[in-house]
């Protein structure tokens, strides 16, 4: 060992140099196509440990992206949209206020299904310059990946990985109408498995089976609907006729960031894992202006405010509500806000255009977070163990505030119709009221007593994708049965044919037998009674 150890030191200083780069170039070669927005956060960070491992990475974006920028960790290549960044954060600011507008039952629906079908349009639109650029797609194509990582709500990634014939990763959070456990052919019963938009827990009523039942149905509709335009053009990129069900259903891997610390427990298959909880790094010390501003809040602690990436200010009336009931309680009030700032801002709130969330949470003295239900701020709540305000907005949101309230670690607002007094009654209760603190901190301890990193499993998926050039042995044999084989109704047909035959054949035999007998009883009482004649 030591004679090793001495030939080592002796090596030329050119060659330990090269040593660094050596183990780069041992490294796979990854093509990652991510989607915009807050789904790139916990995805980044999958990116960057792959990137410290030594592998080479491609990242293709759009050429207009709101959080998506150049870094040292990847190589991005750029593809033109027919849309700009000024036109993104319009819709964005846009959005905020239509959500805090209170509307009619159908207008309200209808908006909703509006901005669907406009996320939709903008993905297809995307997706088709992407697959246009011929260019591109012939540099990809020489590029010789081994594996592809993506967001599945983007489609034009398993285009490409199919295209490419590469093995490909799926990094999600789940897709609205349920596609993934359709497309994994994972049993999904209604019967206690809350579909999304429902905001139902697993104990169901028998209406909201009903209800949850008829959503449940709608799914495939729903799908056909969001993505019909997509399945033209896969037919016309792949000269394939192909469903998007279908297509989904070749991936290798499916990391998805649930927990069923927050998610109510339900199946999955052998290709799913579970990586609810990535974005909660390890926290970092605040910086000046951040700590200053918490020892100032003495023994009352603070409240960390925010709604998310995509909405940053609200109309000025929702805001003064909101100022007003900050002003109520002890704690000092750090909210993410850009917007006009209240007149009637109380001396104990702070208005901040960014402020480091994980690293707050992570103090001692965060006595409460105030969130839209997104999962990304839900977990970062629950692995630092800070109770929950929950002000839900839009998407999946209603959903996590539900799982939050009903395992007793938060309170769930309605945005719309709240007054000052039930955000101050809300902040009050979980911040005075011990049992939410101790639901949460009984939450924290299970999520986080786990025997590896969820960035460390996802980072080991796909590497073992680029190593073994798939996982094929994971895909269940569901995928080559039909739906009535999938059913047996083939097989149950059959059985309830054989027990129908044996069960005619049984009583033919049985009229059969009786008709002997009796026929024979009866010639023999004729006879015995002619000869007593």
């Amino acid at each position: 060992m030591a004679s090793l150890f001495q030939g080592v030191c002796h090596l030329p200083a050119w060659i330990l140099l090269f040593l660094p780069i050596w183990s780069l170039s041992d490294g796979e070669k990854l093509l990652v196509i991510p989607l915009d927005g807050s789904h790139w956060f916990s995805m980044h960070s999958v990116v960057h440990q792959l990137r410290q491992r030594g592998h080479e990475i491609v990242a293709v974006v759009p050429e207009v992206s709101v959080q998506i920028q150049p870094s040292e960790h990847y190589t991005m290549e750029t593809y033109s949209v027919p849309y700009t960044k000024e036109y993104l954060e319009a819709e964005f600011k846009r959005l905020g206020h239509q959500i805090f507008t209170p509307q009619p039952f159908l207008e309200k629906f209808t908006k909703t299904v509006a901005r669907i079908g406009n996320i939709m349009t903008l993905l297809f639109s995307s997706c088709k310059q992407l697959l246009s650029n011929k260019e591109l797609i012939t540099y990809l194509k020489e590029s010789a990946f081994d594996a592809v990582l993506m967001d599945p709500m983007f489609l034009c990634g398993q285009i490409v990985a199919e295209y490419l014939s590469l093995p490909s990763v799926y990094f999600s959070r789940g897709i609205p109408c349920g596609l993934e456990f359709q497309a994994t052919q994972c049993p999904n019963s209604a019967s206690y498995i809350p579909k999304f938009f429902t905001s139902y827990t697993d104990h169901m009523t028998f209406p909201q089976r009903m209800w949850n039942v008829l959503v449940s149905s709608s799914e495939f509709l729903s799908c056909s609907l969001l993505y019909s335009s997509h399945e033209e053009l896969i037919r016309e990129f792949l000269q394939q006729d192909v469903t998007v069900p279908e297509l989904l259903s070749h991936a290798s891997i499916w990391l998805l960031r649930y927990d069923f610390v927050f998610e109510y427990p339900r199946p999955v298959m052998p290709n799913m894992v579970l990586i609810g909880g990535i974005n909660c790094g390890q926290e970092k010390p605040l910086s000046q202006e951040f700590e200053s501003i918490v020892n100032a809040s003495g023994e009352h602690g603070f409240v960390v405010f925010s709604l998310g990436s995509m909405v940053s200010e609200i109309p000025m009336k929702k805001a003064k509500q909101i100022a007003e009931a900050f002003g109520t309680i002890p704690q000092t009030v750090l909210w993410r806000y850009t917007g006009e700032t209240p007149p009637n801002l109380a001396n104990n709130t702070k208005l901040i255009k960014w402020l480091p969330q994980n690293d707050l949470l992570a103090h001692p003295k965060a006595r409460a977070f105030i969130t839209h239900g997104g999962s990304h701020g839900i977990y970062e709540g629950i692995c630092n163990g800070v109770p929950m305000v929950l002000m839900p907005l839009f998407g999946d949101q209603m959903d996590n505030a539900k799982r939050i309230e009903s395992r007793g670690a938060g309170v769930t607002l309605n945005v719309l119709e709240m007054t000052s007094k039930d955000l101050s009654d809300a902040l009050n209760a979980v911040i005075n009221d011990k049992s939410y603190k101790e639901n949460i901190m009984r939450l924290s301890a299970l999520h986080l007593d786990r025997p590896i990193h969820p960035l460390d499993l996802a980072v080991y998926w796909v590497e073992f994708v680029m190593r073994h050039k798939g996982a094929q042995h994971l895909r269940p044999a569901a995928h080559d049965l039909n739906w009535i084989q999938y059913h047996s109704l083939d097989v149950i047909a059959f059985l309830m044919a054989v027990v129908l035959v044996a069960t005619f054949i049984s009583l033919k035999c049985c009229l059969f037998c009786c008709r002997k007998c009796f026929c024979k009883k009866g010639r023999v009482s004729k006879s015995s009674k002619s000869k007593a004649e």
